[in-house]
């Protein structure tokens, strides 16, 4: 991966602090190809969705099927259940389909028929989309949006690193017939190093600092909808992940800085003057962020 430095560290952010991911980019960005790559360096299982207008939500759960041998009813489970899932272009399917995500991603488990299976202790959803194409997409609700941790945009790669990337085709580098990444770390590994999170240190400056930002959030006047109460507890989830990323076992408010976009910019909802107007949400959030006095 080349020329996406801060996509990959806002990334790995997110797999300690355990949360799920919606990357948005152009096609041809890449993020398929970094969501796999994720999952062969930390050894877990993948799956992948490729959602269409008409997938149903079994395509993704699982439905039970009639067994006409022992006359009873057998679960099969869908793509779900897995470690790292890949929803691919998440907007493409109707909300009805888009809803099957919903318990998995905030009770970590599965109903089908009135059965609950529980997923992997080490279960992360990374969805992807596309926000050049509107036609025959469906915007994701606001209830589901809430559940991601992070919005991770992903851009062009500069001059630079597209050069470099250029060389690396020429000279043979991405040739699918090399080997296999190989893990670096194990799913166990990955959650001794969240249960560790717990050890760092959050100051009470700290903790009034983040409080003032998703309070004053909720009361800017270009703002219609706010930071909720689970957009404050992944802020702190996700600055304590960069703090420990940095090797440090005490949180600064730049870690709380570092997260903040990835983590408002598809919570807020602005006024509809607000959008006539031009206003983006990356220019509220650095207003945010500049009316709150930074604890020293």
């Amino acid at each position: 991966m080349v020329g996406q430095d801060i996509v990959i560290d806002q990334l790995l952010v997110a797999l300690l602090a355990d949360g799920h991911v919606l990357l948005e980019g152009v096609p041809g960005t890449a993020k398929t190809l970094l969501v796999k790559s994720l999952a062969k360096l930390i050894g877990t299982e993948f799956g992948r969705i490729q959602l269409t207008p008409d997938m149903l939500p079994s395509d993704i759960l699982g439905t039970s099927i009639y067994d006409l041998n022992t006359k009873t009813f057998s679960v099969k489970r869908g793509p779900i259940f897995t470690s790292l899932l890949l929803a691919d272009e998440v907007n493409r399917t109707a909300p009805k389909t888009q809803s099957a995500l919903l318990e998995a991603m905030e009770e970590r488990q599965v109903t089908i028929d009135g059965q609950t299976g529980k997923l992997p202790d080490l279960f992360m959803v990374v969805a992807t989309q596309n926000p050049v194409e509107y036609e025959g997409t469906y915007p994701l609700p606001e209830a589901q949006l809430d559940r991601f941790m992070f919005k991770i945009l992903v851009g062009y790669p500069e001059a630079d690193a597209e050069r470099k990337m250029l060389s690396n085709w020429q000279s043979g580098v991405y040739d699918k017939r090399k080997e296999e990444l190989a893990p670096v770390l194990s799913p166990q590994e990955v959650l001794e190093c969240r249960s560790k999170l717990k050890e760092l240190k959050v100051d009470e400056s700290i903790f009034n600092y983040l409080m003032q930002l998703v309070q004053k959030s909720r009361t800017l006047s270009d703002v219609q909808l706010g930071a909720s109460p689970r957009a404050s507890l992944s802020w702190l989830a996700a600055a304590k992940a960069h703090a420990a990323m940095e090797g440090r076992d005490f949180v600064t408010p730049d870690n709380i800085k570092f997260v903040a976009h990835p983590v408002l910019r598809h919570r807020l909802i602005l006024t509809p003057e607000s959008e006539l107007e031009g206003i983006t949400t990356t220019q509220v959030i650095n207003k945010l962020l500049g009316l709150v006095p930074v604890p020293r």
